[in-house]
């Protein structure tokens, strides 16, 4: 929040620096934007992010702010802008091509910029922000200006001298999903050619795939049109890899169809405008089928493919037979109301909460467990969901739901499972949601697996939700992989209420359950992701991957059991993926499931595949990161340049060294923090390696009953002021002065004084 608020007022500071800009004999210049007036509350820090990808000079001598072609007298400013003010620069134009490939959307812009507001003879950094969409991961960023040009590499977290190049930050993020970029000392009238590419999750609801991209400029950027053509491009391809027909439902541009051939389809919008977009750009569209369906798509490696294993995509839609039957549920709600959850965080998964509660049925089942140092259930046993029921639950929730006290997940679960495992009419699932990372995660999931797989029926399916970078991510994805759930998260404080409603649509309604594939057993080799197959729910259709050695049949058969307790057998043709890349496709699944693994088994080889898979799909990992390389026109490989550069003994930052651009992981919990209740850390970045450091801090005070250990020390140095640490090293100077003293008295003069 601190980050988005002094970016806000920046880009506030810039729009009032830009009414210096010269506009020559036209007045209409749109140079001069508007500011807001007053000052700033939640809905104008908004309002300053941006809604589309944009660049900004970073100022900081006012003096420097002119118009670069029309030169004019500009009164004496006095002083420098800390932090420095971000004009909005003017955009020439801007093209997006979107490949919707299975529920995978990759999306590549690409922008120029000019710097139209600093003089000719001053230079300035250039910040770009590109916000991104549902899950978005960077994938490769190329910035021309003039004959330098950057390009981004992701490698090996372990061949880089971190301490030396995170010194030159070249880029991160400013919000979860809000992706910024610096571009060093450009001169003004320079333009800035981008194009970045990411890679997004399609949004499934009502039985339509959407897409939806920030696409929305404000007015200040469009330069005057006798200047400039202002062309703005839209290319969309789909592939649905089903082979079924794909039916479009609605689009937010003026589209026009270049293609169809089954379940693949081609548009293009491009137009000279006189001003550019001021809508996101959204496109939906539906896979029709009267029931149930999949199919399994095969593919050999590439030649540059680190693991030479053959590649699978097993699918399921669930149709869109309005009439299928859905499961019975026994929902039980877990819910973390330890003191870190203080505020908007658990009002907003009370709201959420009580939002889903409305949807279930009569005949339904549910509880609720508020968690943190104790366990406090809203009855002892299932209650059936009848209205009155509800309206307790929600009465029990506003009385309840105080956040306070500590984190102990394991009891909750257990008294959870407790509940579950003896209905054999019903779907059980459970629903967890925390903020916080505990020491006994590893056995929570031993003990879980344990309890599943001894369940001769249906066991209970375990949803997780994280709350905020605090929280060990990769421990919830690897629960979920257990129970057979979905997990969901937020880095956001404005995004939980949102996102824990998609979570449940994912899981909610369930049509087919314990499904499997007995073409798995004769293979050579496979390896499944995730390791456990969830089941069919009709708010999300089912996307299975993994490696092989063997040979496919034709056609097989996947089984499962329906709501009403009968068994479904669908088949499955065997097809070959010509046109879709399922090695870039499925990459961000199998990297982040690899992570989960590497973390449970804490074994190496799960983290050397996701390393290698992070760096060939170049998408930056716990174990990878990014860097942005420049160069003038010399051509040099890479990571050749990354080594060249790290060579070099000069620690200052130098033109040309590689700059560390900040990657979205979060990684494995803050045991710490969730010990002192610290509100949930929304959008920090931590280092690679923090909480290895942490948590055998943690780790070692345990085995020394918490008493004078490194996570004491830890503590007692977070609550140190910055007047006291000074007092303390002024103490510890002035001993070590007095010691050398005595030193030199005794030494060398004998003492004799």
């Amino acid at each position: 929040m601190a980050a988005v608020e002094e970016f806000s007022r920046s880009v506030e500071d810039g729009l009032k620096l830009a009414k210096r800009i010269s506009a020559g004999k036209d007045r209409s210049f749109a140079g001069t934007p508007p500011c807001p007036a007053g000052g700033m509350d939640r809905s104008s820090l908004d309002l300053l992010l941006p809604g589309a990808p944009m660049a900004y000079a970073v100022v900081g001598d006012p003096a420097i702010v002119d118009n670069p072609d029309i030169p004019s007298y500009q009164p004496h400013v006095h002083g420098r802008r800390d932090p420095p003010a971000l004009i909005p620069l003017q955009m020439k134009e801007i093209a997006v091509e979107v490949d919707c490939l299975l529920d995978t959307a990759f999306v590549a812009v690409r922008g120029r910029w000019w710097v139209h507001c600093v003089t000719r003879s001053k230079s300035c950094d250039c910040r770009l922000v590109i916000p991104m969409g549902e899950q978005g991961s960077i994938l490769g960023v190329e910035v021309h200006v003039g004959r330098r040009s950057f390009t981004s590499q992701t490698v090996e977290a372990g061949d880089l001298n971190l301490d030396k190049i995170a010194k030159n930050e070249g880029g991160g993020y400013l919000k979860p999903q809000f992706f910024y970029l610096t571009v060093p000392q450009v001169n003004g009238g320079t333009d800035i050619d981008l194009k970045i590419r990411w890679t997004q999750k399609l949004l499934y609801a009502d039985g339509q795939f959407s897409i939806n991209i920030p696409f929305r400029f404000p007015d200040y950027v469009n330069p005057l049109a006798k200047i400039f053509a202002k062309r703005e491009k839209i290319q969309l391809n789909v592939n649905s890899g089903t082979g079924k027909e794909v039916l479009l439902q609605r689009t937010s541009h003026a589209l026009k169809e270049k293609g169809r051939h089954g379940g693949k389809l081609s548009f293009l919008y491009e137009e000279v405008v006189e001003n550019f977009s001021r809508k996101d750009f959204y496109f939906s569209y539906n896979v029709y089928s009267s029931d149930i369906f999949g199919s399994i798509l095969i593919q050999s490696p590439s030649v540059n493919d680190n693991d030479q294993r053959d590649i699978f995509c097993l699918f399921l839609f669930p149709g869109n037979n309005q009439n299928r039957k859905v499961f019975r549920r026994g929902v039980v709600f877990i819910v973390d109301t330890s003191g870190s959850m203080q505020g908007k965080p658990l009002d907003s998964v009370r709201n959420a909460l009580s939002a889903v509660l409305l949807e279930l049925c009569h005949e339904d089942y549910f509880n609720i467990i508020a968690f943190n140092d104790e366990l406090r259930s809203f009855s002892s046993c299932l209650q059936p969901a009848t209205e009155d029921m509800v309206e307790n639950a929600n009465n029990w929730m506003s009385t309840t739901f105080v956040a306070e006290g500590g984190t102990d997940i394991m009891h909750s679960l257990n008294e959870a499972m407790g509940l579950l495992l003896n209905n054999q009419d019903i779907l059980p699932q459970i629903f967890l949601v925390t903020d916080g990372a505990v020491e006994d995660e590893r056995q929570i999931c031993s003990t879980i697996r344990t309890q599943v797989t001894s369940t001769a029926f249906i066991a209970p399916r375990i949803s997780t939700f994280g709350i905020g970078s605090y929280c060990n991510h990769y421990f919830l994805r690897m629960l979920a992989s257990i129970g057979r759930g979905q997990y969901g998260s937020a880095y956001d404080s404005d995004l939980i209420e949102d996102q824990m409603q998609r979570w449940f649509s994912r899981a909610w309604s369930g049509i087919l359950a314990n499904v499997t594939v007995d073409a798995f057993n004769h293979l050579d080799e496979f390896e499944v992701f995730p390791c456990h197959i969830p089941d069919l729910s009709v708010g999300c259709p089912l996307f299975v991957s993994g490696r092989y050695r063997g040979k496919f049949p034709d056609s097989l058969n996947a089984k499962g059991r329906l709501a009403d307790m009968s068994d479904l057998s669908i088949d499955l043709m065997v097809q070959n993926a010509k046109d879709i890349p399922l090695e870039k496709v499925l990459a961000k699944q199998q990297i982040d499931l690899l992570t989960a693994q590497a973390w449970f088994s804490e074994s190496k080889q799960p983290e050397e595949k996701a390393t290698k898979l992070s760096i060939q799909s170049s998408i930056p990992s716990e174990y990878t990161c990014m860097v942005l390389l420049q160069s003038h026109s010399e051509e040099m490989d890479n990571l050749k340049q990354v080594k060249r550069y790290q060579s070099r003994k000069d620690e200052g930052l130098r033109e040309g060294l590689p700059a560390l651009v900040r990657g979205p992981t979060v990684g494995f919990g803050n045991i710490i923090a969730t010990v002192e209740n610290l509100p949930a850390g929304f959008g920090e970045q931590k280092p690679t390696g923090t909480f290895n450091v942490i948590n055998k801090a943690v780790n070692c005070c345990g085995r020394l009953a918490d008493c004078c250990c490194c996570m004491c020390f830890i503590k007692t140095c977070s609550k140190l002021n910055d007047q006291c640490v000074i007092a303390l090293t002024q103490f510890c100077g002035a001993l070590s002065c007095l010691a050398c003293s005595e030193c030199c008295t005794e030494l060398c003069c004998d003492g004799s004084g």
